[in-house]
């Protein structure tokens, strides 16, 4: 029995690694770069550290530390505020700081709301996704750090769909917005610290402006990792994003935001379970099976939306039943999300013919015009994601050099 339990925890100990995230580290290795400083700190309630403080309470009790000013991403500080809802300007109670929100009819910070920082530190868990918009805070505090000369420091967390997993269309100049800010594909494989790396490398802010960029790195951390496989517990990122299983496959599910498909908001599988009351559950379940995608089944399901407090406000279809299907991930290493949704489109394209409609935010979030129209013209999945390899491959040659791992 004990050389059963001790093969045990050899095999768990293989599998599960415990990494530090750069907010970890900061405090244990690097407070030279902060000690004497006044710090604005741009995060919300993923910012935790190994002992389970948020960063800004531990910082807080710091001796020549001064938190002055917060800053909220969407979905707020404390990360539970619906999908899309404008976030109000507060004050912390545990610091008496501002929190000013970077979300809504201000996206970056101001040169007034920087005027006492004398550091500007980002600190937030994301999910590896372009049209994730936490890698645009990311981008626009950054720019304002540039341009008023304050160190800008990126406490870096792991990617939790892997640093190795690169997908889908780099998004067009003429699409760029707040989920679309520059030229990366959907999966970008990349933690938020090589991002800032390369945002500053490529000269990607306004007016080729480049940041005084320190990178914390996380400590044990390596590309190939699945989140649950560094030991870190799983915070929601965001209200939808329940598990890591969401996560793995919202790279691709993302998409069906721009169409008249329930993307499962107000579900418990949300970006996991797709439908709409017009479809033909079996018939699209059918058809994508016979395709045979890797990694993944397709089961025919029934759902009912419902608004969720502090996760989901009036999703598509509240209170009807959709019929539609399970994205059920079977092996996650050799599953193509973004790949498996073109086929979803494709499909339910020439099943549901017109009932089947796009919403005005499918280029924003596809980042390319060309993904509807040539659904539309009645191109094959493969023909469609035959079209991005070539700028997928010029892509990672790019991000090659900005890979910290």
């Amino acid at each position: 029995m004990k050389t059963l339990i001790a093969m045990f925890f050899l095999v768990f100990a293989s599998t599960v690694s415990q990494v530090r995230s750069g907010a970890d580290v900061l405090l244990s290795e690097r407070m030279d770069l902060i000690k004497g400083k006044k710090l604005g700190i741009v995060t919300n309630h993923s910012a935790l550290l190994s002992d389970g403080r948020h960063l800004v309470d531990a910082l807080a009790r710091v001796p020549d530390v001064k938190v002055v000013v917060l800053f909220g991403p969407e979905h707020g500080i404390r990360g539970n505020a619906p999908d899309g809802r404008s976030i109000r300007d507060t004050v912390d109670a545990a610091t008496g700081a501002p929190i000013f929100s970077l979300y809504g009819r201000i996206n970056k910070p101001t040169s007034e709301m920087l005027k006492d920082v004398d550091v500007l530190i980002y600190d937030i868990q994301d999910v590896g996704v372009r049209f994730y918009t936490y890698s645009s805070t990311l981008s626009l505090a950054m720019e304002a750090a540039a341009e008023k000369g304050i160190p800008y420091i990126v406490l870096d967390r792991p990617n939790p769909i892997r640093g190795t997993w690169v997908e889908g269309f780099v998004r067009e100049d003429s699409l760029k917005s707040f989920v679309g800010l520059h030229p990366i594909t959907i999966a970008h494989g990349m933690t938020l610290g090589e991002f800032a790396t390369m945002i500053n490398g490529e000269k990607w802010l306004k007016d080729g402006v480049k940041a005084n960029l320190t990178v914390v790195k996380c400590a044990g951390w390596k590309r190939d990792m699945w989140y649950d496989q560094t030991g870190l517990a799983w915070v929601k990122p965001s209200p939808n994003m329940a598990e890591l299983s969401t996560a793995t496959v919202y790279p691709g599910t993302c998409l069906f935001e721009g169409t008249n498909l329930s993307e499962g908001r107000g579900t418990p599988k949300p970006f996991e379970y797709i439908g709409a009351p017009y479809v033909d559950a079996k018939a699209w379940a059918s058809a994508l099976n016979a395709a045979k995608l890797p990694g993944v089944t397709f089961e025919p399901i029934e759902f009912t939306t419902a608004s969720i407090a502090n996760t989901t406000n009036n999703p598509k279809y509240k209170g009807l039943l959709s019929h539609g299907v399970y994205v059920h991930v079977t092996d996650r290493n050799v599953f193509e999300p973004v790949r498996s949704t073109v086929h979803m489109l494709v499909a339910a394209r020439k099943l549901f013919g017109d009932k089947f409609q796009w919403r005005s935010s499918i280029n924003r979030l596809s980042g390319t015009s060309r993904l509807a129209t040539m659904i539309d013209a009645g191109k094959t999945a493969e023909e469609i994601t035959g079209v991005w390899r070539a700028e997928q491959d010029n892509f990672r040659s790019t991000r090659q050099k900005y890979l910290l791992y």
